[in-house]
């Protein structure tokens, strides 16, 4: 890891690689017969057909008969996932995270924090380099893992690589989703938990009820100005996710650093990284109203995601030299062997 001296260049930066759908019959090699009607990416992602009518979510019965991951009932405490208001010690530092987090994340603050943080002249290092720093981070905000973050980043990206064996953008987004949670330390600036972890949602328009202890944003200098309190606030319907100011922390950081540094991952995989701690909006539904089309096509990715980020949180361990070549190679093809952070 070295510290910067020279300004980045992002002339080489990659143009869009935003996936349409189209529907196609799969046949099968040994007989060409048709195996099933699935949706396809242009990238050549493949979502099987019954999953994309489902929202993104595979049906319980798909799981048991397909042998695929099936999320447990509780979490490493005994207790259902996201649940934000059971009565133990580590909920009750949540709550204060999110006292803090409403209270402090403003339309203001975000956008300086975007517009420093953009210019990536911080550190230089490599993906893997900054999933190994990642062992120094505990998320606080988080009630169901109190273990290193690097454990959950391979046992994520492992249970999606079984599912979904062909979608390797999907195995390495999985790995890198969480790396900007960095930001809690010195090298890169050392920030507070509630201005890099939690749950995200929007600024510059009304605080929505299904925002996790919501009550807290009675705090927030925003709560009360007419100009983000509406609706819409300063947005208009279907302007698209990439026009509205998200609450800053590490899913905003880690996009930021992918696209400046030019990775060749598709849309989809980029749209996983910047909302997956969105869940106002993909667990509630919430904001939607400002989702365009190429938002919607994505979403259904962000599901699938969603189902092993949140439930892959266990005391199952992986073995990180075994499976290591394997992301490194990823790697090698999505990403510079140098990133400026």
């Amino acid at each position: 890891m070295t510290i910067l001296i020279e300004q980045p260049d992002v002339n080489g930066m990659h143009g869009s690689l935003m996936p349409q759908w189209e529907e196609t019959k799969i046949l099968a090699p040994e007989n060409n017969e048709e195996m099933c009607d699935q949706l396809v990416l242009d990238g050549g992602f493949v979502m099987p057909k019954e999953i994309a009518d489902n929202d993104g979510c595979v049906k319980p019965e798909l799981l048991v008969s397909n042998d695929e991951f099936i999320a447990p009932d509780i979490n490493a405490f005994g207790q259902t996932f996201r649940d934000y208001n059971a009565e133990s010690e580590r909920q009750k530092s949540v709550e204060e995270f999110y006292r803090l987090n409403h209270i402090h994340q403003t339309y203001d603050f975000v956008k300086k924090m975007r517009e420093a943080y953009r210019k990536m002249d911080r550190v230089e290092m490599s993906i893997w380099e900054c999933c190994e720093l990642l062992n120094e981070v505990v998320d606080e905000s988080d009630p169901d893992l109190d273990e290193p973050q690097i454990e959950h980043l391979l046992q994520t990206a492992e249970a999606i690589r079984k599912d979904y064996p062909n979608e390797d953008w999907l195995h390495l987004t999985a790995l890198i989703h969480d790396l900007g949670k960095v930001l809690l330390l010195p090298s890169f600036g050392g920030l507070p938990q509630w201005a890099v972890v939690g749950d995200t949602h929007p600024l510059g328009c009304a605080f929505d009820e299904s925002i996790v202890h919501h009550k807290y944003f009675e705090g927030n200098p925003d709560h009360n100005n007419p100009l983000y309190n509406t609706k819409n606030g300063i947005y208009s319907e279907g302007c698209g996710l990439e026009n509205v100011m998200i609450s800053w922390g590490h899913d905003d950081y880690m996009y930021l650093v992918a696209k400046e540094n030019g990775t060749t991952l598709p849309e989809a995989g980029l749209f996983v990284i910047r909302y997956h701690s969105f869940y106002p909006l993909h667990k509630s539904g919430a904001y939607k109203h400002l989702m365009n089309e190429e938002d919607k096509e994505n979403l259904k990715w962000l599901n699938i995601f969603n189902k092993y980020d949140l439930y892959r949180k266990s005391k199952v361990r992986v073995d990180v030299q075994k499976v290591k070549p394997y992301y490194l190679s990823l790697i090698d093809k999505y990403f510079p062997a140098k990133l400026r952070w």
